[in-house]
């Protein structure tokens, strides 16, 4: 089930750029349309890696891939932005390297909504919630309490 992320209050003369896609890309871009975040996964060692590559980066097995994950990570590393950077993306702001919990060695970069900048910490729980815009579904993260108790279930 897909949680909507609190909207970002978008300037009148500000677009949000949309990620680039490619065939290797669309799948992670377009996988939050049913809840569920998608990460490459080989089929020869069943490691996930990111981002998306055609080969395996640690058997170098060909195709990876997409497979849906649980959508639970934790913060491995965070920056709090006070300064007006972006039109669209009102300061203050939390950008976060998270950890997969089904692979930690995995770390996507992201934006943590629903906490407040002094309530964030290295190995916070988090977990998955996407923002429509267009065709594109941004993955960004939250409190685990706060995203779980909104699915209303804990595997994701």
């Amino acid at each position: 089930m897909t949680t909507a992320a609190a909207p970002i209050r978008i300037a009148d003369d500000a677009r949000i750029p949309a990620p680039q896609q490619s065939v290797d890309t669309e799948f992670f871009w377009c996988s939050g349309a049913d809840g569920y975040l998608r990460i490459r996964k080989c089929q020869r060692c069943h490691r996930y890696a990111h981002p998306p590559t055609p080969r395996c980066r640690f058997c170098g097995a060909p195709d990876p891939q997409p497979a849906v994950v649980s959508g639970h990570a934790t913060v491995f590393s965070y920056t709090v932005n006070r300064q007006p950077f972006v039109p669209w993306l009102p300061p203050p702001y939390v950008l976060a390297i998270v950890a997969l919990t089904e692979q930690s060695d995995v770390h996507l970069t992201s934006r943590l909504v629903d906490i407040a900048p002094d309530e964030v910490r290295i190995g916070l729980p988090v977990s998955v919630v996407f923002e429509k815009h267009g065709d594109v579904y941004l993955p960004l993260f939250g409190p685990t309490r706060v995203h779980v108790a909104a699915r209303g279930n804990v595997d994701g």
